[in-house]
């Protein structure tokens, strides 16, 4: 039976979550607050996590954060009040999956939840090698080598890089790559595609200030050229 932990302070909203996800034969795990949900991901890890943005003890910023730094693959998805622009960018940024606003709608909450496990179970296909230049790349196993030395990516840099070899000389605008790599979609801000591109330079290009790889294609977007 898949496990989904709950952190979120509100017991009335933590009824209707663990009522809504129990009859989709989920095990619910709830916590009230940053630090037992980190304890609970820590004892028992989950297969995905609902996390409310305001916690008592330890904020949900930091408590994604932790998470995805020690689980990069687990599906994460925000549940919060808070609609502020602000928040959704840092949220990108931190790598969470998926971003919902109350008061929110079981039935969409649903199928946010099933989208993101089968994204997270998804079988990974036959071939997961690419190299390019002096950097070779295993997508399965998450490993980027350059010059025979290893280089650490984020999940969401990998994602990033992979959408780009699958689409390789494709100019992609930064909406298309929200949508496409983060699954975000009628998202107000691009600017954090900008920031996992320089990222991403830094890491694989031997010039980042003059690309030869990730190119940017002025008033369009960007493309990806081996």
């Amino acid at each position: 039976m898949e496990r989904i932990l709950v952190i979120e302070d509100d017991p009335s909203c933590q009824k209707v979550l663990k009522r809504l996800f129990e009859s989709e034969c989920y095990a619910v795990q709830i916590a009230g607050d940053g630090n037992r949900g980190l304890e609970s991901f820590h004892s028992a890890p989950p297969d995905l996590v609902i996390l409310d943005l305001t916690l008592p003890g330890k904020p949900g910023h930091e408590v994604c954060r932790e998470m995805k730094r020690d689980s990069p693959l687990l599906p994460l998805i925000v549940l919060s009040a808070r609609t502020d622009v602000t928040d959704k960018v840092l949220l990108l940024e931190l790598e969470a999956d998926d971003y919902v606003t109350k008061p929110f709608s079981p039935r969409e909450l649903l199928a946010r939840v099933h989208t993101a496990m089968r994204r997270s179970t998804r079988p990974v296909r036959s071939r997961e090698q690419f190299s390019f230049d002096d950097i070779v790349v295993d997508f399965s196993r998450m490993v980027l080598t350059r010059a025979g030395k290893t280089v650490e990516l984020t999940a969401h840099e990998f994602k990033l890089l992979k959408f780009f070899v699958n689409n390789q000389g494709r100019v992609t605008s930064r909406d298309d790559l929200l949508n496409q790599v983060w699954g975000y979609h009628n998202y107000s801000s691009t600017r954090t595609v900008d920031n996992y591109i320089l990222r991403l330079r830094q890491k694989i290009e031997k010039d980042p200030a003059s690309p030869a790889h990730i190119l940017t294609v002025h008033g369009a977007g960007y493309k990806f050229v081996p």
